[in-house]
């Protein structure tokens, strides 16, 4: 290490690759723009196979071996650069398609025709996911540039149905072990801290969906001449409720917590220290208080319990005025965040029993799920992920054990047995899965820093000898 950026000793290869990044600068938002120009909608079949193509044409150019992978349903992107064979390998999670842009009339610009306003790019894919894993393609293409090789070996992997629950990634990874086998994986998904300060994930919490139709007409009915006659299958859905989580905040289906692992002292320690303030929540949120249970801490609500939420309760009429009618059919839809060790199936199969003791004629259909994931705080290669991301970012990131949201990152700590890390590169309000959502480009030049960072980290404990993933598993 021979000189100082950002309050750290950053080495003269890795200035060199910012240089040329700073240099680059105008190049990039231009690709970039033109990448978000292209639609890539899975939940309707839009650009998939063509955003698919454009992006096996640029990991070509850079010389790294890259194919189409077909699966049950979208292809799998993966990128490959290995001529490095005593160093480390480094796996780039992303995904390539995007949400539907509705409702298009509360856009400023339109969706697909991306805009540059105050200093941030607006698009449907602008953060959720394009802007970021394009800025970890520019960070291997940065440093192939100035260096003519990389550090560590490198794996980009690209879904193209995250957004619609990743319904065939975990089939995927099982039949690629060999072609995926990785020291480590970082994904960049997802918005820093609403302060601004970077985000390390060491986990994220799983998730279970599943819907709730209750029916007892074969036609709605006028609530006067049938009241108190004819059930209402929207009170039997209210009544259901009640008796899978009460007033105090408990859910109380027999099972779902079973196989539960407490948090670790060092994880509990690590959450005490982040920034979360129930003030800031309720004044952000328009709230006078929480939900219950009040007495349990922020940090434990947000990574160490599971939830029961619902999502939508539908179910006779909702327009203006009053009609006096009594609803044949009800539908909830709801979700579960599991933590570590809860499955899917255990826990939906609770659920499902605990539906048909208490309202059998109850119809339960379960849903997309994903495990929970989490690696060790003590992992051989936090430092590294950490240090890279406060060079990148000229920040300390905040450190999560679990991050509240489900992202496919099982795949990798449960199938592939490696170490995952979570490390958004968006700003906090970039409006993901909403009407003009936009990137930052201060973080996505950030972003292009921290890809190369980690690059230059990985490669650097491969020639220190350090441990790796694969051996310690």
């Amino acid at each position: 290490m021979k000189m100082k950026n950002r309050d750290l000793a950053v080495s003269s290869n890795l200035l060199r690759v910012f240089a040329h990044i700073e240099r680059n600068k105008d190049d990039f938002v231009s690709r970039l723009l033109d990448y978000l120009r292209h639609p890539s909608i899975s939940a309707h079949n839009v650009g998939i196979r063509e955003v698919s193509g454009i992006l096996v044409n640029m990991l070509r150019r850079l010389d790294l071996d890259a194919r189409a992978i077909p699966t049950a349903g979208y292809p799998m992107v993966v990128g490959r650069w290995g001529q490095a064979p005593r160093a480390p390998t480094i796996l780039f999670y992303g995904h390539y398609d995007v949400q539907p842009p509705d409702p298009l009339e509360a856009w400023m610009s339109p969706p697909f025709e991306p805009a540059v306003r105050d200093g941030r790019v607006y698009a449907r894919g602008a953060g959720d996911n394009k802007g970021q894993h394009f800025a970890q393609i520019l960070a291997i293409e940065s440093y192939l540039k100035v260096h003519g090789r990389l550090p560590c070996n490198v794996l980009l992997l690209l879904e193209g149905e995250e957004e619609i629950g990743s319904p065939h990634i975990v089939e995927f990874v099982k039949a690629n072990r060999d072609l995926l086998k990785a020291d480590l994986v970082v994904t960049s998904d997802g918005p820093l801290h609403d302060s601004g300060r970077p985000i390390v994930a060491h986990g994220v919490r799983g998730v279970a969906a599943f819907e709730l139709r209750a029916r007892a007409a074969n036609r709605d009915v006028h609530s006067g001449n049938f009241g108190g006659v004819v059930p209402n299958p929207i009170w039997t859905l209210v009544h259901l409720l009640a008796t899978m989580k009460n007033a105090d905040g408990q859910i109380t289906i027999d099972g779902f917590h079973d196989d539960i692992v407490p948090p670790t002292d060092s994880e509990r320690w690590m959450a005490a220290k982040l920034p979360l303030n129930a003030g800031d929540i309720k004044r952000a949120l328009g709230l006078e208080e929480l939900d219950a249970p009040v007495q349990r801490p922020l940090a434990d609500r947000l990574m160490f319990y599971p939830t029961l939420t619902i999502n939508g309760f539908h179910g006779g009429y909702g327009g203006l005025g009053s009609k006096t009618v009594l609803p044949h059919e009800a539908l909830l839809k709801c979700d579960a965040r599991l933590v570590e060790k809860q499955t899917p199936d255990h826990v939906l199969a609770k659920i499902k029993a605990h539906v048909k003791r208490y309202a059998p004629d109850v119809e339960f259909i379960q849903l997309e799920a994903m495990l929970p994931s989490k690696t060790p705080l003590d992992s051989p290669f936090s430092h590294i992920v950490h240090r890279a991301v406060h060079i990148g970012q000229g920040v300390e990131p905040l450190v999560y054990p679990i991050s509240g949201g489900s992202t496919p990152d099982y795949v990798f700590t449960k199938v592939l047995g490696t170490h995952a890390f979570v490390v958004p590169y968006a700003n906090a309000d970039e409006a993901n899965h909403a009407p003009n959502e936009n990137i930052k480009l201060d973080c996505f030049f950030n972003g292009i820093r921290t890809g190369a960072a980690l690059l230059e980290g990985i490669g650097m404990a491969g020639l220190l000898g350090g441990p790796t993933a694969n051996e310690l598993h």
